[in-house]
């Protein structure tokens, strides 16, 4: 009986593991994929110049639907408005990008006072506004989706997956 005492406990606590691996290994690459290295992805408000891995003052993702920047986003996929995301290092070609915006944008009758589009990879490695020359106040951060996400260009149909994916990428335009 006293043999018995003991093996009951040990087989409990290995019955116990066996389950919590088995689980713990179909979750096993969710936890690896969350252990690596997490992305600053979206739009901060953080102080000028701070380093990208230290931003933390978020601003919030919205989707918003609207059919002239769905045609907008149709137009930049096929080549128009290059200016709009033109690669920036400094406050003054950031800037540059936000009048440009402004004027694409008050031609389709959204009148803001500092837009600024970038680009999905722009996005994804951290967006401050600061550093781009605008304020947390009055800045507007619209997402060009990717356009290699898109399987045609032309007609119809590309209008249809520029609403759809301006529905599913953060502050998409």
């Amino acid at each position: 009986m006293a043999s018995q005492t003991k093996t009951q406990p040990n087989s409990r606590f290995n019955r116990r593991w066996f389950l919590a691996g088995a689980a713990g290994g179909a979750m096993l690459p969710v936890a690896a994929h969350a252990a690596g290295p997490k992305k600053k992805r979206g739009i901060y408000a953080d102080p000028q110049n701070t380093p990208k891995k230290d931003l933390e003052d978020k601003v919030a993702d919205f989707s918003y639907q609207n059919d002239g920047l769905a045609q907008l986003i149709v137009d930049m996929w096929t080549g128009a408005h290059p200016n709009l995301i033109t690669p920036a290092t400094n406050p003054a070609q950031y800037q540059a990008r936000s009048v440009a915006a402004k004027a694409v944008l008050a031609a389709r009758g959204i009148y803001l006072e500092q837009p600024i589009l970038i680009t999905e990879d722009e996005y994804e490695e951290g967006f401050n506004l600061l550093d781009a020359g605008l304020t947390a106040t009055n800045g507007v951060v619209f997402v060009l989706p990717r356009n290699t996400r898109a399987t045609t260009f032309g007609g119809p149909p590309l209008l249809e997956t520029a609403k759809m994916l301006m529905a599913i990428t953060p502050n998409g335009i």
